[in-house]
């Protein structure tokens, strides 16, 4: 059953199109990365799939029902987490969540008993007593994602939900959403690549308005990328680089930090497969490691939308 349904969904802010005919499905029960470089389209999608928008044209379905943000039958069937979300500082974490529940309509103790549950959920039991003005970003993350899961939607929205956040951080909360895999549908929209081919069963990938390509990290690797051949050398293999990248069958060539191991990126991988062995062993380096490997989704994002976006993570190594 599709959790998520949008056809012709497209939102113009006058000449400008933020949103051009997006058509997709999410099945129930996916976590769905919806990938893109910042500016594409995403937070719009967001907002349109949330009520939070009005779309310009196109029809849009969450959860079985039309998006209309005045339906309280709509409201209770999702949950939303805005890139930065608001709290009121001087409640504490516990508070809050009981305060939101109570909004959703809950009695004033199953709103602290639904709070008790989240503080534990989201790992913040140590927390809950203090003022959220005190907690770290990470914190108010977790946090936003348990107000989000207060009235226990059948589809979670969230913007970025790592975009800021140190690495202790984000583990916490790619940890906490592929935990909920199996309870709620997730929506995931960000640019950080590493993190969409951690958590998520499928992607969507946006740029300028418009989706590129829906499928799953599998089905990506398979259809628009061939293999990455990696070399490295005891010695820096500047020169082998020059040589390489003037090869007509070579189509990029990356350098490790320490310029000692190479990224080949084939244009003809038959010839590729036939002749690197030999060249680098007539180049006078050292050769340490010869491997095939499949490409990252980061590779696929490139050719798909031609724009390195790397999310910030580390470099590899060499």
């Amino acid at each position: 059953m599709e959790a998520i349904k949008c056809e012709g969904l497209s939102k113009s802010y006058g000449r400008f199109a933020s949103l051009d005919s997006l058509d997709l499905a999410v099945e129930e029960g996916q976590v769905f990365g919806f990938l893109g470089p910042n500016g594409a389209g995403k937070t719009t999608t967001v907002k349109l799939l949330t009520g939070l928008g009005r779309p310009t044209r196109g029809r849009a379905w969450v959860a079985g029902e039309p998006v209309d943000a005045s339906s309280s039958s709509f409201r209770a069937r999702i949950g939303y987490l805005p890139e930065e979300p608001a709290f009121y500082n001087w409640m504490a974490g516990h508070e809050f969540l009981t305060h939101v529940g109570q909004l959703f309509g809950l009695r004033n103790d199953d709103a602290r008993r639904r709070s008790q549950e989240l503080v534990e959920q989201v790992g913040l039991q140590e927390a809950s007593r203090r003022r959220i003005g005190g907690y770290s970003r990470g914190m108010r993350q977790r946090l936003g994602l348990a107000q989000a899961l207060v009235n226990r939607p059948r589809v979670l929205f969230l913007d970025e939900p790592c975009s800021a956040l140190d690495p202790i951080g984000r583990k916490e909360v790619l940890e906490l959403i592929t935990s909920l895999r199996d309870t709620v549908t997730v929506f995931m929209s960000t640019h950080i690549l590493a993190d969409v081919e951690r958590v998520c069963d499928r992607v969507g990938v946006i740029d300028h308005g418009r989706l590129v390509i829906q499928a799953s990290v599998e089905e990506l690797r398979q259809r628009y990328a061939g293999p990455v051949f990696e070399l490295e050398f005891a010695e820096q293999a500047d020169r082998f680089k020059s040589t390489l990248v003037a090869l007509p069958w070579v189509s990029r060539v990356e350098s490790g930090s320490k310029n000692t191991a190479l990224r080949i990126f084939a244009a003809d991988t038959p010839i590729a497969r036939q002749s690197l062995p030999a060249l680098a062993a007539s180049s006078g380096l050292t050769l340490l490691r010869y491997e095939i490997v499949a490409p990252s989704l980061e590779e696929i994002f490139v050719a798909l939308v031609g724009t390195r976006h790397s999310g910030g993570d580390a470099a590899w190594p060499g």
